[in-house]
């Protein structure tokens, strides 16, 4: 495809775009949802380094049809770009069509998505379709049975799970949201790992704190103990004595003058450096 071609092509998608029929907004709860299932997909692909370009409303147009725009798309085997300068997915261009769909219907036009684009994007050979039905909390999943299959088959959910085998991933509805599970593993988006990192250091800093209020009481015992052996042995405890006893912040000092409290006959031999 020459420059011109592909600058032409694109004025059409572009062209094709702004009819307002083309591409009804769901309002912000479809957006939250599709911002963070990407989010999850891109995270768990950087981290395992496998090969799969992933984009989120990215027009697409193959030969000889409409132009379309997946809330999510991936295609396997193709690296994502840490800039990607792409405008739209041309399938004569790229030599290869989507691998899997992803649709997050909120407030959309539900015959479309769980009707039309059911025919039609089996009719382009895509392996996978998902739908997550935002607003009645269900997930719709459909795979080719093969690749010159005409028509998707419904995957069948093992205990709640809709397995994908383009993402190599297990999708299901969990605490209201869609979720991702690799094995028995949940995946997880930049603001849900935000939230567990805070409840870490939340849970440290508790711990931290029982541990100095276990300390301060463990010097505290040492303290009495120290007080008490001295009283014990018929030692009169000076007052510049006690308060040296009761500001010392060494544990190590203060049972090392126990242990001589214990045997030592005068104050000095307890306390001698």
């Amino acid at each position: 495809m020459t420059p011109a071609e592909r600058e032409r092509l694109l004025v059409g998608i572009l062209e094709s775009l702004s009819d307002p029929r083309s591409a009804m907004a769901e309002g912000r709860p479809h957006q939250k949802a599709k911002g963070r299932a990407i989010d999850m997909l891109t995270l768990h692909f950087g981290s395992t380094g496998r090969v799969i370009y992933l984009a989120e409303e990215l027009a697409v147009l193959y030969p000889g049809e409409d132009v379309f725009v997946p809330d999510i798309l991936a295609v396997l085997d193709v690296p994502q770009p840490e800039d990607d300068p792409r405008m739209a997915w041309v399938v004569a261009e790229e030599g290869r069509g989507l691998s899997l769909v992803l649709k997050v219907l909120h407030q959309g036009d539900r015959n479309k998505d769980l009707v039309a684009n059911v025919e039609r994007y089996a009719r382009l050979r895509i392996p996978e379709y998902f739908v997550y039905d935002r607003l009645r909390q269900q997930v719709h999943g459909y795979r080719l049975p093969g690749p010159d299959a005409p028509r998707y088959q419904r995957i069948v959910p093992q205990m709640g799970r809709y397995s994908s085998a383009v993402l190599g991933l297990d999708l299901a509805v969990s605490g209201g949201k869609l979720q991702f599970f690799y094995g028995m593993a949940e995946l997880f988006g930049s603001a849900d790992l935000i939230d567990r990192l805070q409840g870490m250091m939340s849970d440290l800093e508790t711990r931290a704190e029982q541990a100095q209020a276990q300390a301060e009481q463990a010097m505290l015992g040492l303290r009495e103990a120290l007080l008490a052996a001295l009283e014990m042995r018929g030692r009169p405890c000076p007052e510049p004595v006690r308060a040296r006893v009761l500001s010392c912040q060494e544990p190590a000092m203060l049972h090392r003058w126990l242990m001589r409290a214990m045997s030592e006959s005068s104050l000095d031999d307890v306390f001698a450096e």
